[in-house]
C-alpha cells in the first residue's frame, strides 16, 4: 500500500480515475486482474482527446465488460478558452483564459472538479489514480487531499515503461499514438515538447488546423502559452520553415 493510504476495502469504495492513458489502463487492468473491488470507472470527455483515444476507451470498456462513466467539465472548454468573463486578477473584465499554460493550468482543474463532482456521490470513496513507481515524487500531499486518494501503481512498483508494455500485452496500443507520442493527453497541450507538435502537425493536419483556428480566436492576453513563448502561427510558420529546408535539402 501506499505510504500514509490505509483503507477497508469492505467498507470503502475504489473509483478509479480513467483517462485512457497507458498508466490508468494499466491500472485498471491490473486491478481487476488482482481482484481488486471496484466500485466505478470514470473518464472525463473534456472534448480534446485524440480520436484513438476515444476508440480506446470504448475498446477497454468492451474487454472489461464494465460500465466506464463519461463525465464532462461543468462548462465547455472552447468557451473557457476563448470566451469565459475572467473575474479576478489583473486581466479581470477581459474575456477568454486563453491556452493553458505551466502557470495556468485551469484545464487540469477543470477535469479533476469534474471527476470529484462524480467521487462525491459515492459513499467512502476513494479515487485510484493512476500514478507510476518512478512518478511517486509528484504524489499528492496528503493535505491538500479534499477525499482519499489510492496509487495502485507505485503500491505495485510499475513504472511508466512497464504500464505501457502490459498494455501491449494485453492488446491495446492506441492505434500508434504511443509510438508517435511520449505523452497523450489533449491533443492540443501546450505543454508538449516542440517535437511532439511537431509530429502532431505531421500526422494529424485536422487536429493541427483546428489549434490554428483556436490560435486566431486566442485573447490577446493569453497568446503564448506554447514553450519559448510561442503561438500555434509561430510555430506554424517554424514547420513549415523546416519542411521546405527538408525539400531542399533532399
Amino acid at each position: 500500500m501506499t505510504e500514509g493510504c490505509k483503507f477497508d476495502k469492505e467498507k470503502q469504495n475504489q473509483i478509479v480515475s480513467f483517462s485512457g492513458g497507458k498508466d490508468s489502463t494499466a491500472m485498471l487492468l491490473m486491478m481487476l486482474e488482482k481482484n481488486e473491488p471496484i466500485h466505478s470507472i470514470v473518464f472525463c470527455d473534456t472534448g480534446w482527446e485524440f480520436p484513438e483515444m476515444l476508440d480506446h476507451i470504448d475498446k477497454v470498456e468492451k474487454y472489461i465488460g464494465m460500465e466506464i462513466v463519461r463525465v464532462k467539465p461543468k462548462v465547455d472548454f472552447n468557451y473557457l478558452m476563448l470566451d469565459r468573463k475572467i473575474t479576478r486578477g489583473k486581466h479581470a473584465g477581459l474575456k477568454g483564459y486563453g491556452w493553458p499554460s505551466v502557470m495556468r493550468r485551469w484545464c487540469t482543474r477543470e477535469k479533476i472538479s469534474a471527476i470529484y463532482r462524480y467521487d462525491k456521490t459515492i459513499p467512502n470513496p476513494v479515487a485510484c489514480i493512476g500514478m507510476a513507481y518512478d512518478e511517486r515524487s509528484r504524489l499528492y500531499s496528503k493535505s491538500s487531499q479534499k477525499y482519499s486518494i489510492r496509487y495502485p501503481l507505485v503500491d505495485y512498483r510499475v513504472t511508466e515503461q512497464e504500464a505501457l508494455e502490459y498494455s501491449y500485452s494485453k492488446g491495446f496500443n492506441w492505434k500508434g499514438l504511443y509510438y508517435k507520442f511520449r505523452r497523450v493527453s489533449c491533443f492540443c497541450c501546450p505543454l508538449q515538447r516542440i517535437g511532439e507538435l511537431r509530429k502532431l502537425r505531421r500526422y494529424y493536419p485536422a487536429l493541427w488546423a483546428i489549434m490554428l483556428k483556436w490560435d486566431n480566436k486566442i485573447p490577446a492576453h493569453n497568446t503564448t502559452a506554447f514553450k519559448d513563448g510561442v503561438t500555434v502561427h509561430d510555430l506554424e510558420n517554424r514547420f513549415e520553415y523546416e519542411d521546405r529546408q527538408e525539400v531542399l535539402n533532399f
